[in-house]
């Protein structure tokens, strides 16, 4: 099962058009969508994703992609990160292969704060990171700010049961 484009993926594409230059990576990139956004504005683009079914779609699409646990297998130094992390509570209702692209952890923000630990190695001094999150998805400004960044809400929508919202973080 691959992510499929949705709400969140549309809305943190308006942004991606905004700001791609450079090199960038697209994190969980699922069907490409980010990347392939990116690669209209630049040609060093990188999907990563831990879902090996997506890494090959992405492939099948003329997408460079690579399978990686997050910043496990990448290398090297991004202008910009693009981020549409699994951000929902644990459900464990859910059957496990829709969990794999729905749950960031027991409450929803352990992925993302894995993520923030670890993406400084990989972003130039100057780089932005562009991630999508959901109002179920608890503590995400603290988290950011614990790791340095500040951040910028740049655009937020209704859905039936959450608010998306799409940030802009720079290192303080």
């Amino acid at each position: 099962m691959i992510y499929e484009p949705r709400e969140d993926s549309y809305l943190l594409q308006k942004f991606v058009r905004k700001y791609a230059h450079g090199r960038v990576l697209d994190m969980g990139a699922g069907q490409g969508i980010q990347a392939k956004t990116a690669l209209e504005k630049t040609k060093d683009v990188l999907a990563v994703d831990i879902n090996s079914e997506a890494v090959a779609y992405c492939q099948q699409q003329g997408i460079p992609a690579i399978q990686s646990d997050l910043f496990e297998k990448i290398e090297g130094k991004f202008d910009l990160i693009i981020f549409n992390p699994p951000y929902l509570p644990e459900d464990r209702q859910e059957d496990e292969e829709s969990r794999l692209i729905t749950t960031g952890g027991a409450t929803g923000n352990e992925i993302f704060a894995r993520f923030l630990q670890q993406v400084d190695l990989h972003l130039v001094p100057e780089g932005k990171i562009l991630v999508v999150v959901s109002s179920l998805t608890p503590d995400v400004e603290k988290i950011i700010e614990k790791n340095g960044f500040c951040f910028t809400i740049l655009d937020q929508q209704a859905e039936a049961f959450e608010r998306l919202m799409v940030y802009l973080l720079e290192r303080r």
